[in-house]
């Protein structure tokens, strides 16, 4: 099937005007000022976006594709996201982790997840292990989950700085790191360690001890969640200049919380001078997001949701920022990051992952790997299971 679209005001993100684009076997086939009517014989279906723009679809690094929770007993499990939760929020591609359950919780069940989920027509993949060390693993080493396992492209999300995490040391981390490292080489994926900060006050200690006592390139290590304490944003921040790669998590943060909102922590990123293509936003969806007492029992739990993404767009844009200062966190920084070519841009070659936004900066159409999913912010497509 052919797909034409015209008259879009297209964001790649950087700004390319008003284009139209011709659209067929997932992938972007032509885009230009202006497309020649096609043959009736191809039945190519056309769509006027009258000046709408158009965005790639957006990547989220960080999902619980199998659920998450479980920190307040079996009850707490938080269910696995079902497609429409990912689309209606204009996410067309979607990395798995395991959290704090790394035992009844699998990298197995995320891959079979992530290849779920692409037979239902959106993009996945995962990173091996969870938050514990020795990590979770399907052949028995990272090395080889990268290696052998196509949807696998590194491992985490690896817990520091956090009362749930297995305390690894420095040796432990460096030799983690390095096979993730070797088995990105071997096999041109990301090879990262992507590592889950708590709001211990060693914050991202662990990390600069790595770098200094390593070989290791810094954009192995990317740590996430790194706006939830304000002093943690900070650190982060300096890492950035080195090599690493931050993530920002589009969580809820109440005024009076030490955390930035994931629209503050990257309005904050682009005040600092930062590189622009180091940072990165992501959803946590699908996982807990609990607050702890003292004891370090959950008082209050919450879900997170690829939608959040969008919203922070939207936010941001409310706020004056500009479109094509804002979208590359959420697309060309991911892939390039995760060595995803083919994602995060829209350009003749790469995937059909489009969204359209009306005025108000909201999802008007979605499309992903070149089928519509979302029209006039409806769903069209489901999970296998999900309720209509």
């Amino acid at each position: 099937m052919l797909t034409v679209l015209r008259n879009a005001d297209v964001f790649a993100p950087e700004p390319k005007g008003r284009c139209d684009l011709l659209v067929g076997g997932e992938r972007v086939l032509w885009m230009g000022a202006s497309l020649a009517d096609l043959p009736a014989s191809l039945a190519a279906t056309i769509v006027d976006l009258e000046g709408m723009r158009l965005i790639p679809g957006l990547i989220d690094g960080h999902v619980h594709l199998t659920g998450g929770g479980g920190e307040a007993g079996p009850e707490s499990r938080v269910p696995p996201p079902m497609l429409s939760r990912y689309t209606r929020g204009g996410v067309t591609s979607a990395i798995g982790v395991l959290g704090t359950d790394d035992v009844t919780r699998s990298t197995a069940e995320l891959v079979v997840t992530a290849r779920a989920l692409i037979a239902e027509g959106l993009s996945a993949w995962c990173h091996t292990g969870g938050y514990h060390l020795p990590p979770t693993t399907l052949t028995g080493s990272v090395r080889g989950d990268i290696a052998q396992i196509d949807r696998i492209i590194g491992v985490g999300e690896v817990a520091l700085s956090d009362h749930r995490s297995s305390q690894p040391t420095l040796d432990e981390l460096l030799r983690l790191a390095s096979e993730a490292h070797v088995a990105g080489l071997m096999t041109g994926k990301a090879g990262i360690v992507h590592l889950h900060l708590g709001d211990g006050e060693r914050g991202l200690a662990l990390i600069r001890d790595a770098l200094v006592n390593s070989e290791l390139p810094a954009r192995v290590f990317n740590p996430t969640h790194v706006n939830r304490r304000k002093a943690l944003f900070d650190e982060a921040l300096s890492l950035t200049s080195v090599g690493c790669h931050i993530d920002i998590t589009a969580f809820p943060v109440a005024t009076d919380e030490d955390a930035w909102s994931a629209a503050a922590a990257l309005s904050r990123y682009f005040e600092s001078g930062a590189p622009r293509d180091r940072v990165t936003v992501s959803s946590d969806g699908g996982g807990c997001l609990p607050r702890f007492d003292d004891a370090g029992r959950v008082v209050q739990m919450g879900v997170g949701d690829s939608g959040a993404l969008m919203e922070t767009i939207a936010e941001l844009l409310r706020d004056g920022a500009a479109l094509p200062d804002v979208l590359p966190a959420f697309t060309s920084n991911v892939s390039r990051l995760l060595r995803l070519p083919h994602k995060g841009r829209i350009d003749v070659g790469s995937d059909a992952d489009l969204v359209v936004l009306d005025d108000s900066h909201q999802v008007r159409h979605v499309m992903a790997r070149g089928a519509w999913h979302v029209r006039d912010g409806v769903p069209l497509r489901f999970g296998t299971f999900e309720e209509r």
